[in-house]
């Protein structure tokens, strides 16, 4: 019976809350340490997905958002704003190619 407790605005902040947990594991670490970490605790970096997975889909579902859709749309829009001829290899913002 969770839904009860499922709302936007709530259902936000734990994704963004798994998000931070997700982050958690790259943080203070970089390059070969980086790497290495990532090699050794994949399962623990996949759980963390796993969660902001669960907790967009949910959104997307309780909103009845089509978030296939959506993506795919939005893909079609990143083309137009970052056409490879000018973003290939760079960077730079869309809005200053």
């Amino acid at each position: 019976d969770w839904k009860q407790f499922h709302n936007a605005k709530d259902m936000a902040i734990s994704l963004v809350l798994e998000a931070a947990e997700l982050l958690e594991h790259f943080q203070w670490r970089s390059g070969k340490e980086l790497n290495e970490y990532l090699e050794n605790e994949k399962q623990k970096v996949s759980a963390e997905l796993a969660d902001v997975l669960y907790w967009l889909l949910l959104i997307a579902h309780d909103l009845e958002i089509d978030i296939e859709g959506a993506f795919r749309t939005k893909m079609v829009e990143n083309d137009a704003k970052y056409p490879v001829a000018k973003a290939s290899g760079t960077h730079t913002k869309y809005d200053q190619l």
